[in-house]
Order: structure tokens, then C-alpha cells, then sequence
């Protein structure tokens, strides 16, 4: 099994940073991060475009979010990106997505086996590299990149550092984190590169990843404008939103999907809890 992910995982990689189309030599300025600080950022690869995205959104626009199942959420931007976060081929697989982000803490999260029509798999590990896979990527009007994070191994003791990944996406001026399958506390570092969050895709299942209170420590420190639960565990979502406090609110929604707008964030943090979620994960 080992073998068969690192041959995986080779492939994949090299799936994700070979650009689509034109390529460009400029590099974009995540606005995430210059918002909440001064940082160079690496070179990336742009995918499918030829001048910069993050200079030409239109603040306008709105992304789509819509919850699938599990951990997965579709992503659908202003020029039609799709992305699908912690893909295993079980959720959100349909209409094929162009990006998908995936995480390594169960197969739940990730597949060994994506559609080959999926044009950039990203992959939130490296195996036998201790200081994690690093992803920045432009397809259209997103800017893709991750930050990486520790993992608890399963079938031995002990940690895997920098083995899974917080993928951030940044569009259409909005700034957008996918915490994924978080098993720890973050330091000051991991907030300094994650920057600025609009949005915030959270596991509230209360032990498989982290407990509840540690979660809601970690995402009032994110002071996201929405929050977006997922991994919801045979629990009620209510114990979740209780250890958020006063100054977050909660807003049911009829379905699954939400559509967000920089310019019309709610101005109180909300929690947006989609339909499916609504009592029991």
C-alpha cells in the first residue's frame, strides 16, 4: 500500500504543477497575506492564464459554496472553477471538478485513484519529505496554496509532521481556508501564512480531529466573517455552536449551498449551517 501512494503521489504531483495552458512569468501577491502582513511569497505556476487574477477580480462576483458530504465541499468561482476540498471520489464528484485538494487522516479524504478527467490533483502530504508538500497554483481566477500541518498516525504511535494541509483559496477578493482533518492547535507561524480569512471550512465532529473547544479557540482566532462546518460526527452541531459564544451567530440554510460576495459578508460572524448538517453528520 505504501508503494502504491508514493507512486500515486508522484503522479499526482506531477498532475497538479503541470500548467494546462500559457504560462506566465509574473508572480501573483496573495491579498490574504498582505492584508494581515508583509510577506514575499514563493514563485508559482499558473495554470490556464496569462496575466495576473488577483489584480483583475471583479469584487462583484460571487463564488459558490454548496456541501456535498463529509469533508467535501464544491467550490464553484466566478469563472467557473470547480474545486472539490478532501476529495475521495464519493462526494462531490459530479460534474467533474477541475482542482481537487485532499488530505491523508482517512480514505475518506482522499483517493488513490482520481478521474483522470480531473486536471489538478493536490495532494495535502509528501511522503518522506518532513517538510511537507507546498502548492501554489493559479488556474483562471483562484489562487490555490496550502499550508501544512501535523498529523497523528493511526496505526502507530506517535506524529507525522507537516502530513496534512489548511488549502487556502483566494478569488474573487474573497480569502477562503479549508482547515481539513486539523488534529492540533496552531502556532503563531501557521497563522502568519495562512493570513486573512474571509471564510472558514471547519471540522466540528468534536474528537476525530480536534475536541470542540479547541476548535472554537482556533477559528475565533481565525475571526472569519462565515464559518462552514463539516465533519460533523454523530453529534448535534448545537454543542458546536454553543462553544462559539455570543458574538457568533447561526444561520440554518434551506440547502447545502451558500453564495458569498466580498462586498456582503455578514457583518456579525456566522456560523452557516448547511441542511444536511443541520441535526446529525
Amino acid at each position: 500500500m505504501k508503494r502504491l501512494l508514493s507512486a500515486f503521489l508522484c503522479t499526482a504531483f506531477a498532475v497538479a504543477v503541470t500548467p494546462a495552458f500559457a504560462q506566465s512569468n509574473e508572480d501573483p501577491v496573495s491579498k490574504c497575506l498582505a492584508i494581515a502582513h508583509n510577506m514575499e511569497m514563493p514563485r508559482v505556476t499558473f495554470a490556464s492564464m496569462t496575466a495576473n487574477p488577483l489584480d483583475t477580480v471583479n469584487e462583484n462576483d460571487d463564488v459558490k459554496f454548496t456541501f456535498s458530504g463529509h469533508s467535501t465541499y464544491r467550490i464553484e468561482t466566478p469563472q467557473g472553477v470547480t474545486i472539490a476540498t478532501d476529495f475521495s471520489g464519493f462526494y462531490g464528484a459530479t460534474p467533474t471538478p477541475r482542482i481537487i485538494t485532499m488530505n491523508r487522516a482517512h480514505s475518506s479524504h482522499y483517493t488513490l485513484n482520481p478521474d483522470p478527467e480531473i486536471e489538478f490533483v493536490l495532494p495535502g502530504w509528501e511522503e518522506g519529505n518532513p517538510d511537507g508538500i507546498d502548492h501554489d497554483l493559479v488556474v483562471d481566477d483562484v489562487y490555490v496554496r496550502n499550508v501544512t500541518s501535523d498529523i497523528r498516525r493511526w496505526n502507530t504511535a506517535g506524529t507525522s509532521v507537516n502530513q496534512n494541509s489548511i488549502f487556502i483559496f483566494e478569488v474573487a477578493g474573497l480569502c477562503i481556508g479549508h482547515l481539513g482533518h486539523l488534529h492540533h492547535q496552531l502556532t503563531d507561524d501557521h497563522f502568519r501564512q495562512i493570513g486573512r480569512l474571509d471564510v472558514v471550512m471547519a471540522p466540528v465532529d468534536g474528537g476525530l480531529t480536534m475536541s470542540h473547544e479547541g476548535m472554537a479557540e482556533l477559528t475565533q482566532r481565525l475571526r472569519s466573517s462565515v464559518l462552514l462546518p463539516m465533519h460533523l460526527r454523530g453529534n448535534s452541531i448545537d454543542r458546536f455552536i454553543n462553544m462559539m459564544g455570543a458574538e457568533w451567530k447561526s444561520d440554518f440554510l434551506d440547502g447545502n449551498t451558500v453564495v458569498l460576495n466580498v462586498r456582503t459578508l455578514p457583518k456579525q460572524p456566522t456560523i452557516m449551517v448547511p441542511a444536511s448538517l443541520s441535526r446529525r453528520g
